[in-house]
């Protein structure tokens, strides 16, 4: 006898807004299956405001609540049981967050909970890495984001360190990432690595994801260092507009793309790394898997309480 529960997760990025709607299969004596069944993703760039200006402007608390309201209503008719809405650095930062939470609490009925850079990481770590991460291997991953990146580091199948970094895309765009948190990283990076021979690397992200797809490259298969090397170089030799032309990238990924991939890059130079596994899995799939295991009716998987995951 089979089971269908309906989650709704919204992450509230720097760079953009999304609605991942995912289906639990739930089947005796089996493992729950966690099937995605749709992704929205609203381009509203919330971190130039308030990286920038200190607060979210008035035009984008309009489209956000027009977000929300959509976002509910989406939900309602795929028969959501519950939901999660996450804000990010972007929102972390901004003056008014409060008022901007409480507006689309009361116009979108959409309760928005601002969460951390540690926070981020843990609920990202929940998510299918275990399917790509080997116990005996060693890996980064690296989470790139509008306003921060997550690192975190694994070995032996365990969470052997993690850190945020205040070096998102949307900051670079702004000249806001100076070159001492680009040496704090790398110091950082190299001083967690070195005891490893060998290590690779785990990207997540919508830009790392659509690199992989441009690569080619089979869902199993890592990229290769001197593949993404050579494609940074390629994309920094285009305009903003041939990216979107020739690439077929859309206009708010057409210029964060290349911010994103020297992100990469650099991780994978410190580390050592060669290879750049890409699992499709984000903020987003993380807060459908805390939905699922924090119900009373269940109990939460072990991996999830090592990993520091709390009730948002």
């Amino acid at each position: 006898m089979l089971k269908i529960r309906v989650y709704g997760a919204i992450d509230i990025g720097s760079n953009a807004v999304r609605l991942l709607i995912s289906n639990v299969i739930e089947e005796k004596g089996k493992d729950p299956k966690f099937k995605k069944s749709s992704l929205v993703r609203v381009p509203i760039r919330l971190g130039q405001d308030s990286f920038t200006h200190g607060e979210i402007t008035d035009e984008n608390q309009d489209r956000i609540i027009d977000a929300m309201k959509a976002f509910k209503l989406l939900m309602n008719v795929h028969g959501v049981e519950d939901y999660m809405a996450c804000a990010t650095s972007a929102m972390r930062e901004a003056g008014n967050a409060s008022e901007v939470i409480a507006k689309v609490k009361k116009k979108a009925n959409i309760r928005i909970n601002i969460i951390d850079g540690k926070e981020e990481a843990a609920i990202i770590a929940s998510t299918d890495l275990h399917q790509v991460i080997e116990k005996d291997k060693t890996y980064l991953y690296v989470d790139v984001g509008g306003g921060s990146t997550e690192f975190t580091i694994f070995s032996n199948g365990k969470v052997i360190t993690s850190r945020s970094f205040k070096m998102g895309t949307v900051r670079f765009l702004n000249g806001m990432v100076k070159k001492s948190v680009w040496k704090e990283l790398e110091d950082w990076i190299k001083k967690n690595t070195k005891d490893y021979k060998r290590i690779a690397m785990i990207g997540s992200g919508g830009n790392i994801n659509k690199l992989f797809k441009m690569s080619g490259q089979k869902p199993e298969k890592p990229l290769s260092y001197i593949w993404l090397n050579a494609q940074y170089h390629f994309l920094q030799s285009l305009t903003y507009e041939q990216r979107i032309t020739e690439l077929d990238l859309n206009p708010d990924r057409a210029d964060v793309i290349i911010p994103a991939t020297r992100i990469y890059l650099s991780a994978a130079k410190w580390s050592g790394a060669k290879a750049i596994y890409v699992p499709k899995i984000g903020l987003s799939d993380g807060i459908i898997k805390t939905l699922y295991y924090r119900s009373p009716s269940r109990k939460r998987l072990a991996n999830m309480n090592v990993l520091g995951i709390t009730e948002l």
